[in-house]
Order: C-alpha cells, then sequence, then structure tokens
C-alpha cells in the first residue's frame, strides 16, 4: 500500500491512458500473481482491492474503466482453466452446497446452521453447539464471524459489524480530509484492503460468496494478519496526527 501510494502520487489526475496505468498495473500483477500461484487466491484478490480503491480515488478515466471491466468479463471463463481443482470446486460448492455435503460443502452448511440458530440474541457466550462441539471447522479464523452470529445472536452480529464499518468510515474520512496526496492515497487503500475483507469474510461465512480464506480484520485468529491490521492503524493513526498539525 506505501510503495503503491507512492507510485500514484505523481500520477493523481493523469491516469488517462493505458501507459500511465501499465507500471502500476505491473507493479501490483507481479506480487499477486506469485500468491496467487502458492495458491492463495484470498490474498490476491485483497491486492486486487487495494489497487482498484486506490486508482479510484488517485482518478483513473472512467473509459479506461469500462475498457478493463469489459475485457475482464470476456476473459472470466478462460479464469476458470487457471483455477486449481480445489478452487473450482468452491465456486461449484457456492452455488450448490449440497453436491458435497461432508466434504467441501460442509463448512458452509455448519456456518449457515450456526448463524441461523442463534437467532436474535444467540445461545450465549461459549454456548453454541456447532462451534463449540466442533462442527464448524476453523471457527477461530475464518469463519469467526459464524461463532459470533451463534453465540451472540443477530444482535451481537450488528455490534460487531458497525464496530468495524466506523473503523472504515473514520479511515475514509481520515483520506478525505488528508491535506497531502500521498496521505490521502495511502489512507484510501487501507480502508480499502480493511472493506474487502469485512465484506468478503460476512459474505463467505453467511453462503453468499464463495470461500476464500480471508479472515475477518482484528477478530479471526492470526499473528500475520493481526499484525498487517495493527500497522495499517498505526499508519492512519499517523496521517489523522499529521492533519491536525498541518490544520493548526
Amino acid at each position: 500500500i506505501i510503495c503503491m501510494a507512492k507510485l500514484l502520487e505523481s500520477r493523481i489526475n493523469k491516469l488517462n491512458s493505458f501507459k500511465e496505468l501499465l507500471p502500476c498495473v505491473i507493479y501490483v500483477g507481479m506480487p499477486t500473481l506469485l500468491v496467487f500461484n502458492q495458491p492463495d487466491l484470498g490474498t490476491s484478490l485483497v491486492y486486487m482491492a487495494i489497487f482498484i480503491g486506490m486508482t479510484f480515488v488517485a482518478g483513473i478515466r472512467m473509459r479506461l474503466v469500462q475498457i478493463v471491466a469489459g475485457a475482464a468479463v470476456l476473459l472470466a471463463p478462460l479464469g476458470w482453466f487457471v483455477l486449481k481443482e480445489y478452487q473450482k470446486q468452491r465456486i461449484l460448492v457456492f452455488l450448490n452446497p449440497d453436491i458435497d455435503p461432508f466434504g467441501s460443502g460442509y463448512h458452509i452448511i455448519q456456518s449457515k446452521i450456526a448463524i441461523g440458530s442463534g437467532m436474535i440474541l444467540g445461545k450465549g457466550l461459549f454456548g453454541g453447539t456447532q462451534s463449540q462441539l466442533n462442527f464448524l471447522p476453523e471457527n477461530h479464523t475464518d469463519f469467526i464471524f459464524s461463532v459470533i452470529g451463534e453465540e451472540l445472536g443477530f444482535i451481537g452480529c450488528v455490534i460487531v459489524l458497525l464496530l468495524l464499518f466506523m473503523l472504515i468510515y473514520r479511515s475514509i474520512r481520515v483520506a478525505y480530509s488528508c491535506n497531502d496526496t500521498f496521505g490521502m492515497l495511502l489512507a484510501t487503500g487501507i480502508g480499502s484492503m480493511l472493506t474487502f475483507e469485512v465484506l468478503v469474510n460476512v459474505g463467505m461465512t453467511t453462503g453468499i460468496m464463495p470461500v476464500t480464506g480471508i479472515p475477518l480484520p482484528f477478530i479471526s485468529y492470526g499473528v500475520s494478519a493481526l499484525t498487517t491490521n495493527m500497522l495499517s492503524i498505526g499508519l492512519l493513526l499517523n496521517i489523522a496526527m499529521q492533519r491536525k498539525k498541518y490544520m493548526f
């Protein structure tokens, strides 16, 4: 995000042609392809979300966006042949989890049961059956939102989402009121990352998106994800402090 912000700083409102956009695409595309080849589809999608958010704020020409989006739609069917077998299975299971209820579809079926059984107020902290009896796999990492839904119910889910979206809103406010282009792009990249991770994780656990293995920021277990998120918040706070320093 930091390097991308520096790269786009000199191209603000100048992304009118493929010539200007190409260095940014190469810069983001190389690590994205390497991560995708691991294979780690979730992280590579996060890179793409950050790139889209930052280039949009940098003033990319809408005509260019339409051309790229059209090409992506036309080439999307070819992407099926690039995916690993388990990634294809995840997409098929997303369309119909019942085709493999004890295999690839097991995660999402148990996740839906957990969230649905929590109803309004939940079963109480540590009182969930799907999570505490280990019917729900990865309930401390990627599917932590399902545990929240089961044990704290709809109210708990709403509170958690409100807190996360409040954080995202603050990152947008910091970017909007920033006095320098670099800080604005940096805050935008962080906000794009957090937004994408929240939407995809919640969508994945509720069954409206395919399973991609993206953690829920600040809640899912994992040192690397938590460290990245904490560093991001530290950068946001620094940008906000610099903004106030310039104002007064």
